[in-house]
């Protein structure tokens, strides 16, 4: 099958969470035996920080402009089997409506950020979505699953919606040995948000201030300076962490924390992709909480839920328990959310979809 895919970026994890599992995905729809091609807008902030510029996986094609590559990409998306445009891709909006009018593919919207989406386009059409193209999509992918899946159908108009949850890399996130540089009680790994910062304050900011003689680590890009001069003293900030390196991180950590946008978290059912990478490196987790957690990770058995600082102190001080509970997190990742489960999963999607539109169907490998 041959699947063309317009979306932020594959070429550089530099703050974002999207190009990380996109990997996961691709690689494992490439072992799958189908044939990818993701479009990426040339942007200077990730062709300045870009992991690679092409992979064995997938035909990756840089692009200026849309009006650069259109004839090109309308081309091979006219003679894909399914075609996606995704959420915070630049000029989404135009790509989509030209991508739309075409009768051969399958049409698929890829949200990796579902709640951010639908918030803001109650106040004013997207770049990269307007309102009114949900229904024309086919198939509507949904990062974020729960209640926000019967709200696209019942509010938004979308035909047929599917959650496609993040996802983990088994052959880049592993244990490895433990480098110097990351060793620590306990680290975070995000971009700056404001609607995260409180929770940030608490969970990890004053823990650090409650363990002076420990190591307290914050990997992550944007934050504002005048936030820096109030960080504990023995916080260690990485503005940058690689994919190939994240599974030096986790595996240096004591625990890792987890937390969640508010958007993502009103509406629940929203792991992070970091929260999969983290479980299959073995390190042990503590989270905020949001529902529809326990359909991921059960509380006490392989993960801990905290709300305080003092809660974090107590449970960076239980190592046993908390490396029970990070084999028992590892062996249901690698289990339910790795790239290749993934892949399944978006084959049997598109699958029903087909059925909707009484188009082709096409087997999904075993």
């Amino acid at each position: 099958m041959k699947i063309t895919i317009f979306g932020l970026t594959l070429s550089s994890s530099w703050g974002n969470g999207h190009a990380t599992p996109y990997r996961a995905l691709l690689k494992a729809l490439h072992r799958l035996g189908h044939q990818v091609t993701f479009y990426e807008k040339d942007a200077d902030y990730y062709a300045r920080r870009r992991d690679f510029t092409s992979c064995d996986y997938c035909n990756l094609i840089f692009y200026s402009d849309w009006d650069s590559i259109r004839a090109q990409a309308l081309r091979e998306a006219s003679e894909s089997d399914v075609v996606i445009t995704a959420s915070f891709l630049a000029e989404g909006a135009c790509i989509s409506d030209e991508l739309l009018a075409l009768p051969r593919p399958l049409h698929v919207f890829y949200d990796l950020d579902t709640p951010v989406t639908l918030t803001n386009l109650r106040r004013a059409p997207l770049e990269y979505l307007r309102a009114e193209q949900i229904p024309g999509f086919d198939l509507y992918l949904s990062f974020t699953g729960g209640r926000i899946l019967d709200e696209l159908v019942s509010v938004w108009g979308a035909q047929r919606v599917e959650a496609l949850y993040g996802c983990v890399d088994a052959d880049v996130h592993s244990r490895v040995d433990v480098p110097e540089r990351f060793r620590c009680a306990l680290s975070y790994m995000g971009t700056y948000a404001a609607d995260r910062q409180r929770k940030l304050d608490e969970l990890l900011f004053s823990p650090a201030a409650l363990m002076p003689p420990q190591l307290f680590v914050l990997a992550g890009s944007m934050y504002p300076q005048e936030l820096r001069a109030s960080w504990p003293s023995n916080l260690r900030h990485f503005e940058h962490v690689g994919p190939n390196d994240h599974a030096a991180l986790y595996s240096s950590s004591l625990a890792t924390l987890n937390i969640t946008r508010a958007d993502m978290a009103e509406y629940g059912y929203c792991p992070s992709g970091r929260f999969f990478e983290a479980a299959a490196c073995g390190a042990p987790m503590l989270t905020d909480y949001w529902e529809g957690l326990e359909s991921f990770f059960r509380d006490w058995e392989e993960i801990l839920v905290v709300h305080s600082a003092e809660e974090v102190v107590h449970a960076l001080q239980m190592p046993s328990k908390l490396e029970q509970m990070a084999q028992r997190a590892r062996e249901r990742v690698l289990a339910e959310h790795t790239g290749d489960v993934r892949a399944r999963q978006m084959l049997s999607a598109f699958n029903g979809a087909y059925n909707n539109t009484d188009a082709m169907i096409f087997k999904v490998a075993s």
